[in-house]
């Protein structure tokens, strides 16, 4: 057992390879979480109290300092060790608003540190718990930002005076999408009440695709998003150990000598010790990267409506929305706009694919997991700011309809966003700094609900 318990305690110091930036709180606990859950499934092998450590970590507040960088994604095995050092009382942690060596947090909190043996330390290390646990962050982020999208566009339609009849449910029918159709349903139901219901014979026929295709480029990205859901779903619900310890597996009559190798069988336990490649999450990887380039179509399109918004000739307002001659107005914003979606382009290009063979050529497989999960979170932080600065145009454009229409009716939605947002940002009656109400816009649909 010594020997044991010495090749643990190397295994997770030396592995403990990750840099940074530092993870933070909420990240660090959703990768406890996805290991907690993975283990329970039942196919790690290691001793209950390793998981029931981990149960407390989460219980008492207990976050390990991790690292975000060095996975190759296939298994997060330079960044999950920092967990193990944790547990054994080395390395540090974030207990009750401070940074402490783990040693001390372990003993406030009254647990005792591991001493980890057998198939210990392989089981808080080699596992997906990292990228899987952050992705099911980021999920839930791309579902939230698609819902702000949906009224954020909205509003732009009404700042247009665009064409409702792409979003009617005679043009959804013929083109039955899963989420083209979800999408149309609720920018119809955010627009009830709108002005646009109503007909007007200066309404263009047929509106720039940015505006016409809005359902089917969203929807896209739903349905994308649906398949991507799924698949971390059986990430987080299943074990990606190697090996896999399954117990009560008896072996198949018939079965050649070579599989039998495997199969355990005492007097109080029998199953099955088999190498797997489990770990392998390429599945749901490649959900993420599809999720990314189908996000770097909403900003494209929201940088296009912005710069109709812009554009007399489609709006037949003042240009850049300009409330009189001497103002400059709202046209600059295509430069910041443009250039944050030059960078989600970028960073929506599939990274899954860059590796190296390691650890004398055998490991010549790898995803970059956790690197497509970061990417895809800072796409969404970048569609924040370009989706903001389209809602400035927006309601920009809707008040300068209502100079000539006081009464213009606004949709039920739609007009629960402008009037909350017009409390965050003001009308621009002039030139200012146009920076401070860029980081208003952001923040005021980050904390929209």
């Amino acid at each position: 057992r010594r020997s044991s318990e010495q090749f643990n305690k190397n295994l997770l110091r030396s592995h403990s390879a990750g840099v940074g930036p530092e993870l933070n709180e909420e990240t660090v606990r959703a990768t406890l979480l996805a290991r907690l859950n993975t283990m329970l499934f039942g196919a790690t092998g290691c001793h209950p109290d390793v998981v029931a450590l981990c149960l407390e970590f989460l219980n008492r507040g207990i976050h390990p300092v991790l690292p975000s960088r060095g996975s190759a994604g296939v298994a997060d095995i330079t960044i999950l060790p920092h967990i193990g050092l944790a547990m054994m009382g080395e390395g540090e942690v974030l207990f009750k608003g401070k940074r402490v060596a783990a040693s001390e947090a372990l003993k406030e909190a009254g647990l005792k540190p591991i001493t980890p043996f057998a198939k210990d330390a392989l089981s808080i290390l080699s596992s997906n718990a990292y990228a899987a646990g952050r992705a099911a962050l980021v999920i839930h982020d791309v579902e939230r930002l698609l819902e702000v999208a949906d009224l954020v566009y909205g509003l732009s339609l009404e700042g247009l005076n665009g064409n409702m009849a792409p979003l009617l449910p005679p043009a959804q029918q013929v083109r039955p999408y899963t989420g083209q159709g979800e999408t149309a349903r609720r920018i119809r139901e955010s627009l009830q009440g709108s002005y646009l219901w109503q007909p007007d014979d200066d309404r263009a026929l047929q509106d720039p695709l940015s505006f016409r295709d809005f359902s089917q480029v969203h929807g896209a990205v739903r349905d994308v998003l649906a398949f991507l859901k799924g698949q971390v779903t059986i990430q987080l619900n299943s074990s990606d150990d190697n090996p896999a310890v399954i117990l009560d597996s008896a072996p198949e009559e018939g079965r050649a000598e070579q599989t039998l190798r495997y199969h355990v069988q005492s007097e109080k336990v029998s199953g099955v010790v088999v190498p797997t490649a489990n770990f392998e999450p390429i599945t749901w990887v490649l959900g993420f990267e599809a999720v990314g380039i189908a996000l770097s179509h909403v900003s494209n399109m929201s940088c296009y409506r912005l710069i109709k918004l812009d554009t007399s000739t489609f709006t037949k307002l003042p240009r850049f929305l300009s409330p009189e001659n001497s103002t400059y107005g709202l046209g600059i914003l295509e430069n910041t706009s443009t250039s944050l979606n030059a960078e989600i382009r970028h960073l929506s290009n599939p990274v899954s694919a860059d590796y190296f063979p390691r650890a004398g050529e055998i490991e010549d497989r790898a995803t970059n997991s956790a690197l497509v999960v970061d990417r895809v979170a800072r796409i969404i932080d970048n569609l924040y700011y370009i989706l903001g600065m389209e809602l400035f145009h927006a309601a920009q454009a809707v008040d300068l309809r209502r100079r000539a229409s006081p009464h213009l009716a606004l949709g039920r939605a739609t007009k629960a966003i402008y009037e909350a947002y017009r409390k965050a940002v003001p009308f621009l009656d002039k030139d200012r700094n146009l920076s401070i109400d860029i980081e208003r816009s952001h923040d005021f649909l980050l904390a929209w609900n």
